[in-house]
């Protein structure tokens, strides 16, 4: 029984706001650092991939579909990404780097104080891309929680990075939210479990972050892609105007 853990979600290569999430006290004394996936597809893959092995056995690790485009792109898989960096960070990345991605499991159960057993996973539990958000409809939920043992009533997801927490059909379901590519509100979000869930958000000095990234990523359009994504120009009503045809609810009755 895990009395702390803090977790990181879609972090997406920015090691700034990794760093700076690294530091907080309450993640620096948690029993277990849980990634929700989506951790390499961004401007400086090789480089979080390198701070996070340094951690060792501290951090617990799971696949997104991010991730995944990576590897498969890499390997020949595949011939094209549709996340226009992604191709780029891809060519970044070192065989060992490429093993470890290969290695990463789906999901993952730890028991945590005051939550019981607990599944974390990137998307949904069954699906790595599949799309739920905080207004999802609970027959939606009901679909994407078929299959869960009957005690395991506490759920935390990532990949639309934006942080909630709700309930749906008794289950307490969990986004930290983005560490990298924030939608909404700027800083680095995460989550801090047991006993309860705090959804926390660590600010960052964009201007150096925004600074750094030019500097050490050579990304062409880095500069593009650092404001955009550094200062969230996408709301948090764009964002779920974009992924809210994904979850089925133009098909529902």
């Amino acid at each position: 029984m895990l009395n702390r853990v803090a977790v990181l979600s879609d972090i997406h290569g920015v090691l700034p706001a990794l760093e700076a999430v690294l530091a907080e006290p309450d993640v620096s004394d948690a029993d277990r650092i849980v990634l929700t996936g989506d951790i390499t597809a961004g401007p400086q893959p090789a480089q979080v991939l390198d701070l996070l092995t340094s951690l060792g056995d501290r951090v617990s690790w799971i696949s997104g579909n991010a991730d995944r485009e990576l590897l498969e792109y890499r390997r020949g898989h595949r011939g094209t990404i549709p996340d226009p960096i992604a191709p780029w960070a891809a060519e970044q990345l070192r065989d060992d780097h490429l093993d470890l991605l290969d290695s990463l499991p789906r999901s993952l159960s730890l028991s945590v104080d005051g939550l019981g057993k607990v599944l974390f996973c990137h998307a949904t539990p069954r699906d790595d891309e599949e799309v739920v958000l905080v207004d999802s409809r609970l027959d939606r939920w009901r679909e994407v929680f078929e299959g869960l043992d009957a005690d395991l009533r506490t759920v935390v997801c990532g990949h639309t990075h934006m942080p909630f927490v709700r309930l749906a059909h008794g289950r307490l379901v969990i986004n930290p939210g983005s560490i990298g590519m924030p939608y909404g509100r700027t800083g680095a979000h995460w989550a801090l479990l047991g006993p309860g869930v705090e959804l926390r958000t660590t600010h960052i000095d964009l201007h150096a972050a925004a600074t750094r990234l030019r500097q050490d990523s050579t990304y062409p359009d880095i500069a593009a892609w650092a404001d955009y994504f550094l200062h969230a120009r996408a709301t948090d009503a764009d964002a779920l105007a974009a992924f809210a045809p994904r979850d089925g609810r133009d098909h529902s009755p």
